[in-house]
């Protein structure tokens, strides 16, 4: 399992393209790996023949470095690996090898002949008669997942051998004995998905270990939604995307981003590391999870670039289909709750190794005093909150940069000089 992203420790097989004994050549697919961040293709390096599938469509939680599969530069030495089971004393082994050398220790050559016995752990083997169990990798790997004893089930596959359905079926018969030994207390579990297990461990990595301080203001937007309802038609008329209120709010963090580059910075330890490109990722929920995808170089880019970026970034998170460029090196995050829910103003936490986040809450009407005594007048105000990093933005410079910011929002036109 190659590491496919820099934050990935483990990845789940979606699904093999190539099949055993199939030609490989250089840039050619070998499987989809589901990975903390999204599904990326793996590509094949060298010519040759996928010999052995050791880890099959929906293998799940697989370390980095260990063997999934095994290819040969050789036809005729795919038959030497038919009954090929991997061990975990054999996968450091075989990661040191080139992927088209054949793996011929000593040591793995007895694991080729004593194959047809396979490993067990202690899950397969029967309390009762010390038989072993059969059963294929993503069976066995939701029964350790829920604590299932396999001795306790009957297998419907081939010479009893126990498949994921026989696991399902069985969580299942014991979800209903749940509900019924509880009443008023039903529940179903569901799995975690490797992108909403890595983003819980980094929020709470994130929490645990960043001291967060919240910055919040309140920027009239009249004029700045007086000046997306005159760039839309224009937009309209040259085929382009409409520009969001989102969209005018990532151009203005970048902007301020320019002014104040402090707070475009990561805490490294032994120092503080300022970048000199505003990359701003854009919060995007999905079925799969949280994306964060990211708009690279935002401020020097125009508002028609940025909402059609936007856009697509977005509908290949929903996808499911971003790639690493899509989403690595984000010096900022902007996440907006307030257009899509109505969220008046909450506080997010920040994504490391950033040092800011800017939460945007909806704009609402409010009556607010006129120019003359006794006159009174309606404007449109939106709440934007910054959570950050107090080990490099001190409470003066986040303010700076919140001033600079409600700037841009509250006279947009000097966004577009």
């Amino acid at each position: 399992m190659p590491s496919l992203s820099p934050t990935m420790t483990e990845g789940n097989i979606a699904r093999w393209v190539k099949k055993e004994g199939d030609k490989v050549s250089p840039g050619e697919v070998l499987c989809e790996v589901e990975t903390d961040k999204a599904t990326v293709e793996m590509e094949c390096m060298e010519e040759g023949y996928l010999a052995k599938i050791v880890c099959g469509d929906g293998t799940k939680e697989i370390k980095v470095g260990e063997i999934i599969a095994i290819t040969v530069e050789e036809e005729g030495d795919i038959e030497k690996f038919k009954d090929y089971k991997a061990s975990s004393s054999a996968a450091a082994p075989a990661e040191s090898k080139p992927q088209s050398e054949p793996v011929e220790p000593k040591e793995e050559k007895k694991e080729v002949s004593k194959a047809p016995e396979p490993t067990a752990t202690k899950t397969e083997e029967s309390s009762q008669s010390g038989d072993r169990l059969f059963s294929s990798p993503v069976a066995r790997k939701l029964a350790e997942d829920n604590n299932v004893p396999l001795s306790s089930l009957k297998g419907t596959g081939p010479d009893g051998r126990i498949l994921k359905a026989d696991i399902e079926d069985y969580l299942s018969k014991g979800s209903k004995k749940e509900a019924a030994a509880a009443p008023g207390l039903g529940y179903v579990d569901l799995p975690n998905t490797q992108i909403r297990k890595v983003t819980a461990n980094r929020l709470l990595q994130s929490k645990q270990t960043i001291p967060h301080y919240y910055l919040t203001v309140d920027s009239r937007v009249d004029k700045l939604i007086k000046l997306r309802s005159e760039l839309n038609p224009m937009q309209d008329a040259s085929g382009g995307k409409k520009i969001s209120i989102n969209d005018l709010v990532i151009k203005a963090a970048a902007l301020a981003l320019r002014k104040v580059p402090a707070c475009n910075s990561s805490w490294m330890n032994d120092f503080i590391r300022q970048y000199h490109n505003v990359n701003i990722n854009v919060a995007v929920q999905t079925e799969h999870g949280l994306f964060v995808p990211v708009v690279r170089d935002a401020d020097k880019k125009g508002l028609a670039t940025i909402a059609d970026e936007v856009k697509q970034l977005a509908s290949r998170a929903k996808d499911n289909s971003l790639k690493p460029e899509d989403y690595e090196g984000g010096t900022f995050t902007v996440s907006n709750l307030g257009g899509p829910f109505g969220i008046k103003q909450f506080c997010a936490i920040v994504n490391p190794p950033q040092s800011a986040i800017l939460a945007i809450g909806s704009a609402e009407k409010r009556v607010i005093p006129g120019a003359a005594e006794g006159q009174y007048e309606i404007g449109s105000f939106m709440s934007a909150t910054l959570s950050c990093d107090h080990r490099v933005i001190d409470g003066a410079m986040g303010a700076e940069w919140l001033k600079a910011f409600k700037g841009y929002l509250e006279d947009p036109t000097t966004m577009l000089l």
